[in-house]
């Protein structure tokens, strides 16, 4: 091949170039855009959540001198989080580092080039969107997995040093509902012996009410165990009302037949989000079973599975803002209001999920509905775009 005679006058060497390879390579534009891309995203990501990281190291300043809660621990506490901080500055990051390269790829006349030798511009977004597809997916096996684990190892460690305490009880002052069955315990821990693991609660009362609402008996029990094959009531007092009388029985210990189960116990405690989405799941279940309000929990569930499809919508119907003619000039122009474009789809978004709160629509409607009208605009916004 002669170089020679297939650079155009005029154009920049590195532009002309890429025309050139682009032409007898056709692949090599994937490669070369994803590198750009992903450079650029995680560099981007790198600084947000430095910020993020500082900011909120700052602000763990007041709670130093609490307790045993020192600088080296607000320092292991922030480091126990990071990884939910990048799960949740993922999305902004891939907005704003996706159009910072593809900007410095049209700047440089790159992006020209690419166009020149026939790539289309559904064919470079595609390229985009699958360079951060990688991401997506390993940040959504984060969300599930690292993210949450490390948001109650922070807890937990900063609850310990705080209260001077190395063993801090979890379910203390605990309510919970299992069908005509309240129960209410005073305190409990998660227990580990090296083989078994269990959920121990400690002064445990369990009132079981008619479907009229009369109370028809009281149990109080020292210990109630929760280990795979049920509940185990231990050193019980059960009183029995009856309509003119009240019977009482003490026995050493007895099973309790219930579906309740950890997950929904930590539930009042924990907070969703920082929940795996098969924890939050059952909380769904057992709330829903009892008749208790779970939008809470349904707007986080159905959150996670739609943060892959929000996270490469959000990119996808920012890229329109990328391309145009370099003539025109504004560049930067187009990345500002590309970026103000694609965060307005979070406000967007949040609010059809307050809403799906309020008058109590489908959650998975709340999340899909802003996507399609952002996907709708942008594609109108890319097919009228020129260059």
């Amino acid at each position: 091949m002669d170089v020679r005679s297939r650079w155009p006058p005029g154009r920049p060497v590195g532009a002309s170039l890429m025309a050139v390879f682009g032409r007898a390579f056709p692949k090599i534009h994937d490669l070369y855009l994803g590198r750009a891309v992903l450079g650029s995203v995680l560099l981007t990501w790198a600084v947000l959540l430095g910020l993020d990281l500082m900011l909120g190291l700052v602000s763990e300043v007041g709670d130093i001198g609490k307790g045993n809660y020192d600088f080296p621990k607000a320092v292991a506490y922030m480091a126990f989080g990071t990884p939910w901080r990048a799960y949740n500055l993922f999305p902004t990051a891939a907005v704003i580092g996706a159009l910072m390269a593809l900007g410095q790829l049209a700047a440089s006349s790159e992006l020209t080039a690419l166009r020149a030798v026939g790539l289309s511009r559904r064919r470079l977004s595609l390229t985009v969107a699958g360079a951060l597809a990688v991401l997506t997916l390993a940040m959504v096996v984060n969300g599930e997995t690292l993210a949450p684990w490390g948001q109650r190892q922070a807890a937990a460690l900063k609850a310990s040093a705080k209260s001077n305490d190395l063993i801090v009880a979890r379910y203390s002052g605990l309510w919970a509902r299992e069908g005509a069955v309240i129960l209410n315990a005073g305190g409990g821990d998660e227990r580990d012996n090296g083989q078994d693991r269990w959920l121990e609660l400690r002064d445990v009362s369990l009132y079981e009410f008619e479907p009229d609402g009369r109370l028809k008996s009281m149990a109080v029990a020292k210990v109630a165990e929760h280990r795979p094959g049920g509940w185990l009531l231990r050193d019980v007092t059960r009183t029995a009302f009856g309509e003119r009388s009240v019977s009482r029985q003490q026995v050493a210990q007895e099973r309790w037949e219930s579906r309740l189960d950890t997950a929904a116990l930590t539930a009042g405690m924990a907070k969703p989000r920082y929940m795996p989405s098969p924890e939050v799941k059952a909380v769904i279940d057992y709330r829903q079973r009892n008749g208790l309000d779970a939008g809470d929990f349904e707007e986080v569930y159905w959150g996670r599975w739609f943060y892959a499809l929000n996270a490469l919508a959000l990119v996808l119907a920012a890229i329109p803002f990328a391309f145009g003619s370099l003539r025109s000039g504004g560049l930067g122009k187009r990345l500002f209001i590309g970026i103000v474009f694609a965060l307005a789809f979070w406000l967007l978004q949040t609010q059809f999920v307050r809403l799906a709160q309020v008058y109590k629509f489908d959650f998975r409607l709340a999340y899909l509905l802003p996507t399609l009208i952002m996907v709708m605009v942008s594609m109108a916004l890319f097919h009228r775009r020129s260059g």
